[in-house]
């Protein structure tokens, strides 16, 4: 079972004003806060958007609005009201996003090796 609720309540109203309200005709957005949930938890475990557990949603929606997130400057407004609010949110908010090197892996080509012109492919 994945791990929710992992966006506390004071967290969560310090960053819910700034999210868009509207999404595209039609059918309305899946809840912000299950998504940003499913996102967090994604990068937390550091798995494929497709191993997201089954009570995130589709897969295909959380990345999405990740996406949507990352162009339209929607993460850096989440970052600003966190950063104008409380001190405990903003250390909460630290916990939250910390990456520590044992769970993160360097690309092969990020080990320093001289580039040379072939790329192999």
């Amino acid at each position: 079972m994945a791990r929710s609720n992992v966006i506390s309540d004071e967290l969560w109203s310090s960053i819910e004003p700034v999210l868009p309200e509207e999404g595209r005709r039609g059918r309305p957005w899946r809840n912000h806060r299950s998504i940003l949930e499913a996102i967090c938890w994604r990068f937390r475990v550091g798995a494929p958007w497709r191993d997201l557990p089954a009570e995130f949603g589709p897969w295909q929606t959380a990345w999405k609005r990740h996406f949507r997130w990352s162009t339209d400057g929607t993460y850096d407004r989440m970052f600003e009201a966190v950063r104008g609010a409380d001190a405990d949110v903003d250390a909460e908010l630290a916990q939250l996003l910390a990456v520590d090197s044992t769970s993160v892996r360097a690309n092969q080509h990020a080990a320093g090796a001289v580039r040379s012109g072939d790329t192999g492919g």
